[in-house]
């Protein structure tokens, strides 16, 4: 945590926060009345197979959305779905109404909703709710990061050998060059253990809350990490691209991790 940035105050961050939380809790109580319950007329695939989109995932977006029209008429949405403002320099909230579908078909309960709002090109809010797993992750930029109220650290881990690290391999795997398989097999024997839990959201509250010590993807898109790599931030940990740099939001691939072991995940990490 940083000292305090003008550009936009604590209050400020507080108020978009409540509201963002408010709606994340709306929209989880959503897709839990259709968790179980959905017609398979209502599942459809998008660009692969795998890569699903229900009525659920539509009905959360729309949620979210109305929700911030109403709250915030003059920042800017980019949502998994159906919503995708032109870039400007307002205000931009990213929202994932489902992340974890093909979980949330299957009725496991690792799917959450994640929101994330950047303004001039940094996040300063993030909210993450996992509905089934009854919790809630918060922070806001220089503010800190809470489970359901309750401050997160990441770990002290400072070895891959005393380590737990998270991934996630692509819907399209079949076609991309790096299906990060390879860099799966490379921390295979090295680390205490490896977990693929289908949600980067989750996965990255998780190194934010020090369960897992450190997580990697390839092929994510900005709703993905846009609220979890400011929660990890936010918990003390460091947040790259798998290059080192700062492009972990469009650039595709990310490395979240505590800070002892992120040079070393990061070193294995090919893109």
């Amino acid at each position: 945590m940083a000292e305090s940035d003008p550009r936009l105050g604590a209050g400020e961050r507080l108020d978009f926060l409540r509201v963002a939380q408010g709606l994340a809790l709306e929209a989880g109580a959503l897709l839990l009345d259709h968790l179980g319950r959905l017609d398979p007329a209502a599942i459809a695939a998008k660009s692969a197979a795998r890569d699903l989109v229900t009525a659920a995932d539509l009905a959360s977006e729309r949620l979210l959305v109305a929700g911030l029209r109403a709250a915030f008429p003059d920042h800017a949405i980019e949502a998994e779905e159906e919503t995708v403002d032109q870039r400007d320099d307002r205000p931009r909230w990213f929202l994932d109404p489902l992340d974890g579908t093909v979980n949330f078909v299957h009725r496991i309960p690792v799917f959450g909703v994640s929101m994330g709002l950047w303004v001039d090109g940094a996040p300063e809010v993030a909210v993450v709710h996992a509905p089934a797993l009854g919790e809630t992750f918060t922070a806001c930029r220089f503010g800190g990061a809470f489970r359901d109220g309750r401050p997160m650290r990441c770990s002290a881990a400072r070895a891959l050998g005393e380590s737990v690290l998270a991934t996630g391999f692509p819907y399209r795997r079949g076609e991309l060059e790096h299906s990060n398989l390879e860099n799966f097999g490379r921390f295979f024997l090295d680390v205490r253990g490896l977990r693929r839990m289908g949600s980067a959201a989750v996965d990255l509250a998780y190194v934010a809350d020090g369960r897992f010590d450190g997580f990697w993807e390839l092929h994510l898109s900005p709703h993905d990490v846009a609220a979890g790599g400011l929660l990890v931030r936010e918990a003390g940990g460091r947040v790259t691209d798998a290059d080192g740099g700062e492009d972990w939001l469009r650039g595709g691939h990310i490395v979240a991790s505590a800070p002892g072991i992120h040079e070393a995940i990061r070193e294995r990490v090919v893109h």
